[in-house]
């Protein structure tokens, strides 16, 4: 299936989310912080992180939530670094990528490269490392001087 077309409602975020957790589940790096250490059950979780994009994408939806706790939880267990995040912007875009073409998809890349940035600065200080480490990993240095530009 070739993408053609944007993601226009909260159906396509399901199906989007549904497809980038299978992935991000399933990946070697940061597999293990949704199935090992928080011990994410996807379908409990699904309807709140689809809140989270609807919001985010089309300023709707009813997410009220603190979504940095969770993830100030997870680090407090097992430190996540430049690499983690930088793997989840690389599952995203190709989740993105995979099934949507257009504005509001691109509007979703940008936004989860400025969640990842802000994340890993809020987790790892200010003066954290976005260097990335190779390895196919999207340096982040490269997407805070995106964010600059």
């Amino acid at each position: 299936m070739r993408a053609t077309s944007d993601i226009g409602d909260r159906r396509d975020l399901d199906v989007l989310l549904r497809r980038f957790y299978g992935a991000a589940f399933a990946d070697p790096l940061i597999g293990p912080f949704f199935t090992e250490v928080a011990g994410t059950d996807l379908e409990a979780h699904l309807p709140s992180i689809v809140g989270f994009w609807e919001r985010a994408l089309f300023r709707t939806g009813a997410y009220g939530r603190d979504a940095f706790a969770p993830h100030a939880g997870l680090h407090a267990a097992r430190p996540l670094t430049a690499a983690h995040f930088g793997r989840w912007v690389q599952l995203w875009h190709a989740s993105v990528d995979g099934l949507h073409r257009g504005p509001t998809a691109e509007r979703a890349k940008a936004q989860g490269e400025r969640i990842a940035l802000a994340m890993l600065r809020r987790l790892a200080g200010a003066g954290a490392d976005t260097g990335g480490t190779g390895g196919g990993f999207v340096p982040l240095a490269v997407l805070e001087l995106r964010s600059v530009g």
